[in-house]
């Protein structure tokens, strides 16, 4: 797996007149991991609770004891900046920073 994936479904292959070529969504969507997890990171400090650093490995309920509101506040503030819209059915799978940008990532690759 190429490093920065974390599974399968984050690779999709596209086919134009040269052959085969593998892209990221995020290559896609136009959207770069590094920078949707620093724009998340800088939308999380005031629901900070504490000093913890935000990194894509950060678990958002647990490192940060977020509540369902705050979580539901944070998704909406995130669908306004990207310009995306998240299903619910897709936040309970999201746990961490990372998550949370590849969802970022791949909804604005399907809007």
């Amino acid at each position: 797996m190429p490093k920065g994936f974390s599974k399968l479904t984050d690779l999709i292959t596209i086919k134009d007149w040269s052959g085969i070529v593998t892209a990221s969504v995020a290559q896609i969507s136009g959207l770069n991991f590094d920078d949707v997890v620093a724009d998340i990171a800088t939308a999380l400090v005031p629901f900070k609770k504490s000093d913890i650093e935000i990194s894509a490995a950060t678990d958002i309920a647990r490192d940060l004891n977020m509540d369902s509101l705050a979580v539901m506040d944070l998704l909406m503030e995130l669908e306004d900046k990207f310009d995306v819209s998240i299903p619910l059915n897709m936040v309970p799978e999201i746990a961490t920073v990372g998550q949370l940008a590849q969802t970022v990532i791949s909804s604005k690759k399907g809007a």
